[in-house]
């Protein structure tokens, strides 16, 4: 039995970067014999094994072999039989295929196993799959381009890009469950170079069925490609940034459509709804001869973002704003001047015998944040 190191961890040790997680894969072994060695089995599809200390997972070597669709329609063949080298060849990149012996001492020893010749590929600045199997499983697509985000001085191979259009004409994407087409989008975004997760989709052709056809009609323009790639830079890595900023120019209405399709949680679907609904506000100021705000638009919006119970938020929303270069000064103004007024005060302002009418009260409140909103305005 012996234990390697494999995929992630071994090529960002190579590229200099941290290791959070490392993959093991054990050879020569069986479930049997992990199970005796104090190791707890937890894999449902295919063998995995809690370490009786460190709780890291070990994987035995296995085959696969297709199926049924998606990404799950596979058998796996886990064997004392199967190679460390037959392991490797069902991974995805060549740069994900490369392996290290793991000592008794958990140390990494002896040299660096590279059957599909990754390092070659890792210094190339190339993606490359390993076998023909990479096409069978539509995940894989996601994760080239996801890939592509975090590594945006790569490239992919050519024969690899003939592979990622096989998986779109295949349509095997639409066996892709929600919840991971979100996971692997998710990721992207908040990458270094979210632009080249969406560049490989547009070239493979996977844009149109996975994201909102408006946004991919939109990142086939210059212009709008230009000032996306400075917002995203702009909005720093925040998940909820990044994703509103791409979305900004979409109605709410198609952001609510494109979550639910890809089941986005649900604080992310609401900032950037509500920040689609801030930018056509400003929009509609700049729309106007006067370039003013509208004290009752603004109070809807106020509204819309709930910063009275949600202040947070609200500051959250107006900063993302103003550091993607839209002029929010007055609506800041605005919603510091509603927020500090005294509600109890209002209150005590409505006549005793009209307080037990909520309406009453509602209307005074909003009369009041009103004036306010029109003195930030005017100012």
């Amino acid at each position: 039995m012996k234990i390697y190191a494999v995929g992630g961890a071994v090529r960002d040790t190579l590229m200099g970067l941290p290791v959070h997680d490392i993959d093991y894969v054990v050879v020569g072994s069986s479930v049997d014999e992990m199970i005796a060695q104090g190791f707890r089995p937890v894999g449902k599809d295919f063998p995995v094994f809690l370490h009786p200390e460190t709780q890291a997972e070990y994987a035995l070597a296995r085959t696969e072999r297709k199926t049924g669709t998606g990404y799950k329609g596979f058998m796996f063949y886990a064997d004392p039989t199967v190679t460390l080298e037959q392991d490797l060849e069902r991974r995805d990149l060549t740069i994900n295929a490369m392996a290290q012996e793991v000592g008794a001492d958990g140390k990494w020893v002896g040299p660096i196993l590279d059957p599909y010749n990754g390092r070659q590929d890792l210094a190339a600045k190339v993606f490359r799959h390993v076998s023909d199997a990479f096409a069978e499983d539509p995940l894989r697509l996601l994760r080239i381009a996801r890939f592509a985000a975090r590594f945006p001085d790569f490239i992919v191979a050519p024969e690899t890009m003939q592979a990622l259009q096989a998986i779109v004409h295949s349509n095997e994407l639409s066996a892709l469950s929600p919840e991971r087409i979100w996971q692997e989008l998710a990721r992207g975004l908040t990458a270094a170079k979210p632009m080249h997760m969406f560049q490989v989709l547009l070239d493979c052709g996977a844009a149109k069925p996975l994201l909102p056809s408006a946004l991919v009609l939109s990142l086939a323009q210059d212009d709008f490609r230009k000032d996306l790639i400075a917002h995203l830079q702009t909005a720093d890595d925040h998940l909820e940034n990044r994703c509103a900023v791409v979305l900004m120019h979409l109605p709410s209405a198609d952001i609510r459509s494109w979550a639910e399709c890809i089941r986005m949680p649900n604080e992310v679907r609401d900032f950037c709804e509500i920040f689609s609904e801030l930018n056509r506000l400003i929009e509609q100021s700049q729309g106007r001869p006067d370039f003013t705000f509208q004290a009752a638009d603004v109070l809807a919006w106020f509204n819309r973002a709930d910063v009275w119970r949600k202040p947070d938020r609200g500051n959250a929303l107006l900063d993302l704003a103003k550091r993607i270069g839209l002029n929010v000064d007055t609506l800041i103004s605005a919603m510091q001047n509603t927020q500090s007024l005294n509600t109890a005060q209002i209150i005590e302002g409505v006549p005793l015998e009209e307080r037990s009418n909520g309406e009453n009260i509602r209307s005074a409140v909003d009369a009041a944040r009103l004036s306010a909103i029109s003195a930030a305005i005017n100012n």
